[in-house]
């Protein structure tokens, strides 16, 4: 038995190139896909928000500028696990042309809407080819929820209504 044969460097969790990372921010989750020797790429917004208010910054932003960036950068002090959730559904690329479609993309202004067009729709694009975020559809059910127990309640007559001018 060769010596190389007893010990592996590889654990489960280790990202491989076209692997999708989740990162996991104070309320929300951050995608990125996993290009290969401690790289990502991922979508940052571009719009006028200064950089401590990130998430914030999400929610109002149209545009979102594509970077390749350390997987430790785009971390930072956060935890993160290779998820590739929809590989069951979406049957992924080959790795070569995930890679050849991040390159092509890196240093691109994209549109960004959080609902339609976030980060995670993005990296899943890269890696099957269609964009999903079943984070987005959650917040879309969520809202609609709370729109229709808006509705229901005013209909019902459960929320206060305004005084009356009086005359």
């Amino acid at each position: 038995m060769a010596f190389k044969d007893c010990f592996s460097l590889s654990y489960p969790g280790n990202p491989h190139p076209g692997d999708l990372i989740e990162v996991f921010r104070p309320g929300y989750q951050h995608w990125a896909l996993y290009l290969g020797d401690g790289y990502v790429i991922n979508i940052a917004p571009v719009d006028g928000v200064p950089t401590p208010f990130t998430s914030a910054k999400s929610v109002f932003s149209t545009k979102a500028l594509v970077k390749m960036q350390l997987l430790k950068d785009v971390v930072g002090n956060d935890t993160y696990r290779v998820n590739n959730k929809y590989d069951e559904t979406y049957p992924p690329l080959p790795v070569e042309e995930v890679i050849q479609r991040s390159e092509f993309v890196i240093g691109q202004e994209v549109a960004y809407d959080l609902f339609v067009n976030n980060c995670e729709h993005f990296v899943t694009l890269l890696r099957y080819g269609e964009g999903v975020s079943e984070q987005a559809n959650r917040a879309i059910s969520t809202i609609g929820f709370v729109s229709a127990a808006v509705g229901a309640f005013s209909f019902l007559g459960l929320f206060p209504k305004g005084q009356r001018a009086k005359y």
